[in-house]
């Protein structure tokens, strides 16, 4: 997906309706290996005394947020970069492929019977998901997390991601990150207002993917103005809450864009597969794209590695 600066609203829809979203990052690795089920068994096993996978909140383990812990609290960048990293999974459409469906496209789109699997090998394996705070206060105090955690982010605002996902993720007791893209908001395969605000609402967290999906290491002047702040103020309204989570664009990132961020209220940004920064590495948490080809094996295989 390509924009370019400053689009009219009419042609960053029909862009949007035309193709996948982030498909100039990195192609998501891996097909379909053995089936799942030896290997899921056995890591059940190996945590059957885990506790109920499931989100367990900041407030649960006393971790605190970017707001209550004081700069002079927070670790070093050396520091953080030395932490376990925790797997973080990025999705985008959840619906059965289609004919017209290429094959670079297919990696972006999880066909609905093999997203369902991928979450329920999580919860049977003993995966807990958390939220942005927890993994702030893990990074920059060393407060604990659950067993196994892993973060789910949605991007680009589907709305299969909320008749979909949502309920698939609610039977497991996960809560998730959905990075909303704002001028798709309302428009035919994208969520509303309202369905924002009920995802927030239900205890999952939203962060902001600027408005049209526009490059960020092509921004200028006021990009910043139209691509951040108002989108941000936008979901703030939408929310009532404070928007302090930035997922960039196709995992795009420059340095130059960090401070730009901090100006306009982020405390951490999620890239896809690419270097972190060792200066900032809170502006540079690195996500992997779950492809549509995954198994819940391959799925787990990659997780394993990745992080």
């Amino acid at each position: 997906m390509k924009f370019t600066k400053y689009p009219v609203l009419a042609a960053a829809l029909a862009t949007l309706a035309a193709l996948p979203a982030c498909t100039e990052t990195k192609t998501a690795a891996g097909t379909e290996a053995a089936a799942a089920a030896t290997e899921i068994a056995a890591d059940s096993a190996l945590t059957a005394n885990t506790p109920t996978a499931g989100n367990a909140t900041a407030a649960d383990l006393n971790n605190g947020t970017p707001a209550t812990i004081p700069v002079g609290q927070r670790a070093d960048a050396v520091t953080i970069l030395a932490r376990p990293q925790v797997p973080i999974l990025c999705y985008h459409q959840i619906r059965d492929w289609k004919s017209s469906d290429s094959k670079g496209a297919k990696d972006y789109i999880i066909p609905v019977a093999q997203f369902k699997a991928q979450m329920q090998m999580l919860a049977d394996s003993g995966y807990h998901a958390i939220l942005p705070d927890q993994l702030y206060a893990n990074l920059t105090t060393g407060a604990p997390l659950p067993s196994k955690p892993v973060m789910l982010t949605f991007d680009d605002t589907d709305l299969d991601q909320f008749t979909v996902a949502r309920p698939t993720l609610e039977k497991h007791g996960f809560k998730a990150v959905y990075f909303i893209m704002t001028v798709s908001l309302g428009r035919p395969r994208y969520m509303s207002k309202a369905q924002v605000k009920q995802l927030s609402d239900e205890g999952n967290v939203i962060g902001s993917h600027t408005w049209d999906h526009h490059n960020v290491k092509k921004y200028q002047g006021q990009d910043w103005v139209t691509q951040i702040e108002k989108p941000t103020k936008v979901l703030e309204e939408i929310t009532g809450k404070k928007v302090n989570y930035f997922a960039f664009p196709f995992g795009l990132w420059n340095p130059e864009a960090i401070p730009e961020l901090k100006k306009r209220g982020m405390d951490a940004a999620f890239i896809l597969a690419e270097k972190r920064d060792q200066q900032d590495p809170l502006f540079t948490i690195r996500r992997i794209i779950a492809s549509g080809y995954w198994s819940p094996r391959t799925l787990h295989n990659s997780m394993v590695q990745s992080f």
